[in-house]
């Protein structure tokens, strides 16, 4: 397995003359910077349109498209880039490009979200916005891996193909679509986890894209070279910052587990209650000390007595009983009992 490793980090390693070209592909400088950042404004906002009414419409294929024609992914690796040749002031030019484009995409979501006062948005139920606002440490993961990825093909001109691919694993724009729309509508909470999930994959990006290309020999082949100290005081930093990232990801962890673990607790206690009836549990849903059951059949109900008695009496059981055996899809009846 070593020498595996051991021949992968040789076979794609950087060579004095592959850096230029590298470099190229990176950074917004030279006698085309006016029209590398032209094209990337004009992408960026294009892709945070798309992303953004994607979201709206809670379209996964919308939000994808974004993901692949969104540029961001680039001022972050070069980011990452620049620390590992030891260029600051490179970096320092990338960095604000980063934060120009992260207030582009907020604002442009944010005016969109305004001008259509979010009457179509239902917070609550949207899977695009949901799936951003409560980030874990499977994402962490996922950005870590992705970050890693991206900085493989970047380095390599020969697997660059796969570039799409990354920017759809570690999502930039969407996120901060989110962010956008949760302002405009006054959700902080939902804007504060979106946000989340973007400095999620920011600092991912950092350090394991910065490691990555550390570990291919980038800093050795550019002839700028950063002391040992400095790159390793830079790179501490930036662990540093994802660590603090990973903390409330941990919390968010812990409750999905136990919001898992209670859901299916009262799936079981729900389906030991119905056992000998004609009844079923089609959904469980747990908030706090409210659990919803939602049941399908006929015929008389268990009393409810009996469900109660199987769990805390502070826990309020809200059941929803579907009668959908015997009417057509348009003749659907729901009775609520608690």
């Amino acid at each position: 397995m070593k020498s595996f490793f051991r021949a992968v980090v040789d076979d794609n390693r950087f060579m004095p003359d592959d850096v230029p070209a590298f470099a190229a592909k990176l950074f917004f400088e030279g006698d085309k910077r006016r029209v590398q950042r032209e094209r990337f404004a004009v992408l960026l906002i294009l892709s945070t349109v798309i992303a953004t009414y994607g979201v709206i419409g809670d379209s996964t294929a919308t939000v994808i498209g974004a993901m692949i024609i969104a540029p961001l992914m680039t001022p972050i690796m070069a980011t990452a880039a620049a620390l590992v040749m030891g260029n600051m002031q490179r970096a320092g030019r990338s960095v604000v490009v980063v934060v120009s484009g992260v207030f582009a995409v907020i604002a442009t979501s944010w005016f969109i979200g305004s001008f259509l006062n979010l009457a179509v948005i239902s917070f609550d139920a949207n899977s695009q916005i949901i799936s951003r606002v409560s980030p874990n440490l499977t994402d962490l993961m996922v950005a870590l891996a992705s970050g890693a990825a991206g900085a493989f093909a970047m380095s390599r001109d020969d697997v660059a193909d796969t570039l799409p691919g990354v920017a759809i694993s570690i999502a930039l724009v969407p996120p901060l679509a989110v962010v956008g729309l949760a302002l405009s509508g006054g959700r902080w909470d939902d804007a504060q986890g979106a946000l989340l999930l973007f400095m999620t994959n920011f600092f991912s990006i950092l350090l394991a894209g910065g490691g990555t290309l550390a570990l291919l020999g980038l800093s050795s082949a550019t002839l700028q070279v950063l002391a040992t100290k400095a790159r390793r005081r830079t790179f501490r930093y930036i662990a540093f910052g994802t660590i603090i990232i990973a903390i409330p990801l941990a919390a968010t962890s812990i409750n999905v587990g136990l919001e898992t673990m209670a859901e299916w607790n009262a799936y079981q206690t729900a389906e030991a209650w119905l056992a000998g009836s004609e009844y079923e549990v089609i959904g469980i849903h747990v908030d706090g000390k409210t659990v919803q059951v939602v049941i399908d059949g006929e015929g008389d109900l268990p009393p409810m007595a009996a469900l109660q008695a199987e769990v805390d009496e502070e826990v309020l059981i809200n059941l929803k009983v579907l009668y959908s055996r015997n009417l057509t899809l348009g003749d659907l009846e729901t009775e609520t009992a608690e």
